[in-house]
């Protein structure tokens, strides 16, 4: 399921735990600098930097376009990482979309056009 594009840069909390929830959405760690992070899965790319403060990436998110969205959300409900209010559903602007929370409270919502 090819993902479209995307560059976010995020923020995390605690460098391990992100690794490893980026990980294990399926994302390869390409760069792991002093508090600065990249992953990347198809086509898209996703930086992370460091920081102290909770509410930055509590109130932080992204929006990634995608193919294939039925098998993408069924592959984050398997690992548990829907969000509660972010179930897979057609929006009124012609997009299936569905929201996930990563390790640090970033919001991603993954969305596909509607042909």
């Amino acid at each position: 399921m090819p993902l479209l594009t995307a560059a976010p840069i995020l923020a995390f909390l605690e460098q391990q735990p992100t690794i490893s929830f980026y990980e294990k959405l399926g994302f390869t760690c390409n760069a792991n600098w002093d508090g600065y992070l990249m992953f990347h899965r198809d086509q898209i790319s996703i930086h992370l930097w460091r920081c102290d403060d909770e509410n930055i990436p509590k109130n932080t998110g992204c929006y990634i376009y995608v193919d294939e969205i039925d098998a993408l959300y069924k592959e984050c409900s398997d690992l548990g990482i829907v969000h509660p209010n972010g179930k897979l559903e057609t929006k009124p602007w012609k997009l299936r979309q569905f929201s996930i929370l990563d390790n640090s409270g970033n919001i991603i919502h993954f969305g596909q056009h509607l042909v």
